[in-house]
């Protein structure tokens, strides 16, 4: 098996739209700037394309100091760092003390979306620990649903758009790597993987939501694939897996190009 790193992609605000790297710095939290960014509505819960799929309308890009906004229709907002207002956010049960961006943010953001939001920072002084049933003491992630890492394997999108009969690119799924060269789901099956200098823990299999139906490019749900056929032969209870959740062991740097081997 002749397993290579195909794909690499970051999401530096949650749920809005990422972007495909050739180069990756990895930090103690995962990618570096994944996730780092995530809108809340006003009690600070966490927003996402479940509920807002026009947020992967959203081009998020990372500035020295802060960030660039992009979305149609919109005029193109800077977003200089954080301020120093700190506020309880929350991300699935989890509780993090963020910090939020700017009123100019949040108001670019409730306009385009047609609902107040606004858009806060994980400083580095935040820690979000991954849920200890999976993880070591001091993994942690940024804003992700769960885990610092998303893998899946070309083959196993392969085969889902042979069963479907459609064309569904990679970005639906949000991973972070992609790995080719391998038979569909083989993924399944690694316990650790090693990716150039750059250790990994294979921890748990992806449970799927809605936001795969959400076309990237419109901003749309579009009927109900994959998770239609996803049922058919990947649903274990009353969840449907595809891909892999991984945990790093330390921080490096990943290309894509780099061969990938399965340790156990």
């Amino acid at each position: 098996m002749n397993l290579v790193l195909t794909g690499l992609y970051r999401y530096p605000v949650k749920s809005l739209r990422g972007e495909s790297l050739k180069v990756m710095d990895v930090d103690a939290r995962g990618p570096l700037h994944d996730r780092h960014w995530m809108l809340v509505n006003q009690e600070g819960r966490f927003l996402t394309q479940r509920e807002l799929p026009r947020m992967v309308l959203v081009q998020p890009e990372i500035l020295d100091e802060g960030l660039r906004l992009r979305a149609p229709g919109m005029f193109d907002l800077e977003v200089a760092a954080e301020s120093d207002e700190e506020l309880k956010v929350q991300v699935w049960q989890d509780i993090c003390t963020a910090r939020a961006m700017s009123p100019a943010a949040d108001q670019w953001l409730s306009d385009f979306l047609g609902v107040s939001a606004r858009l806060v920072y994980l400083p580095p002084d935040s820690m979000r620990q991954v849920d200890p049933t999976y993880a070591r003491p001091g993994d942690q992630t940024g804003f992700s649903d769960g885990f610092p890492f998303l893998l899946i394997s070309q083959a196993s999108l392969d085969d889902l758009n042979r069963r479907m009969g459609l064309n569904l690119p990679m970005e639906r799924f949000r991973p972070n790597l992609v790995v080719s060269g391998c038979e569909p789901y083989a993924e399944d099956g690694w316990k650790r993987i090693r990716i150039g200098g750059l250790s990994f823990r294979v921890v748990k299999p992806c449970s799927r939501c809605v936001i795969p139906t959400v076309n990237p490019e419109t901003g749309e749900r579009e009927g109900n694939e994959p998770l239609k056929t996803l049922m058919s032969y990947r649903k274990e209870g009353n969840k449907v897996y595809f891909g892999q959740n991984l945990i790093h062991d330390g921080p490096g740097q990943l290309q894509t190009g780099m061969p990938v081997e399965v340790l156990e």
